[in-house]
């Protein structure tokens, strides 16, 4: 397959699996640590409006779903890229550091959150994907 073609289909598709793996994150998280009392999780503005009732635990799983989700889309990435492995699976880190940046705009979360997700969400997963993808490709 032509290398442009490959890379090509490595962003899509590191895009797609790690914004799905992020959604059922946030879609099913809710089932383990329910949202608080009184709180829409799909209605931004209920977020908002009641953010201060939020305790540690109901940051865990978006900060998980942003984790998880770039590390998976990364690897992905790395996995089908023809070449510059590494630069495709950050460049996916960076795309959805762009959303948590955005995120941090519109939801008025604790700056402790903000700062925590910004800085070990995605660049970090987005490397650490790669080398995963790396070291599973070295053994076969």
């Amino acid at each position: 397959m032509n290398p442009i073609i490959k890379n090509i289909l490595a962003v899509l598709a590191g895009i797609l699996i790690g914004s799905a793996v992020n959604m059922s994150i946030v879609k099913f998280g809710g089932i383990l640590i329910a949202s608080p009392e009184g709180v829409d999780p799909n209605n931004l503005e209920s977020i908002k409006a009641n953010i201060h009732m939020y305790e540690f635990k109901h940051f865990l799983m978006p900060f998980l779903a942003h984790a998880l989700g770039t590390l998976a889309g990364a690897f992905i990435a790395t996995l089908i890229a023809a070449n510059h492995q590494m630069k495709f699976a950050l460049g996916i880190g960076a795309y959805f550091l762009l959303g948590g940046i955005a995120m941090s705009f519109l939801i008025p979360a604790p700056a402790w959150f903000i700062a925590t997700d910004i800085l070990l969400a995605y660049i970090p997963m987005a490397w650490l994907g790669c080398r995963l993808a790396e070291r599973m490709n070295a053994k076969s």
